[in-house]
């Protein structure tokens, strides 16, 4: 399947496009591109920031992209997404952003070309809601939050 990209106007196109590292990869990693004669961003701890990919995307109908975090950046750093997954949809042609949160003790440094993210192409299934008096039985019912237990 093919996924149509498109450079923003003040992108640096020097940088690659999404790429898979392996061959058994889902995700295509994405790069900070804040511009060619940009630097970056320094996400302090706790702190939040949108970062730009420099790219626009037309997906075909029918799917979406997910934007998820890097393990790497999480287990490393604690540098994750926000939003996660993170979806893009068929129907949007803007700039694609990540949301990027420090969720680490210490400063991080967001560099032009850093890998940052990665995206995950995946099938979109649209439901009809239908409103009703009752729901079916089930064993589980309404039991929630924990009360499966935490063994085996």
């Amino acid at each position: 399947m093919q996924i149509k990209l498109c450079w923003q106007m003040d992108a640096d196109q020097d940088l690659p496009l999404p790429k898979y590292q392996t061959k058994g990869a889902a995700g295509a990693d994405l790069c900070a591109n804040f511009g060619r004669d940009a630097g970056g961003v320094t996400l302090k701890s706790g702190a939040r920031a949108l970062i730009p990919t420099g790219l626009s995307m037309a997906i075909p109908e029918g799917l979406e992209v997910q934007i998820r975090p890097r393990s790497g950046l999480a287990l490393k750093h604690g540098v994750t997404l926000v939003n996660s997954p993170g979806t893009i949809d068929s129907d949007y042609r803007g700039p694609v952003g990540v949301i990027m949160v420090n969720l680490g003790d210490a400063p991080f440094e967001i560099t032009h070309g850093m890998r940052i993210a990665q995206m995950v192409v995946a099938p979109v299934i649209q439901a009809d809601f239908t409103l009703v008096d009752d729901l079916d039985e089930t064993v589980r019912g309404a039991g929630g939050f924990g009360s499966t237990g935490v063994t085996a």
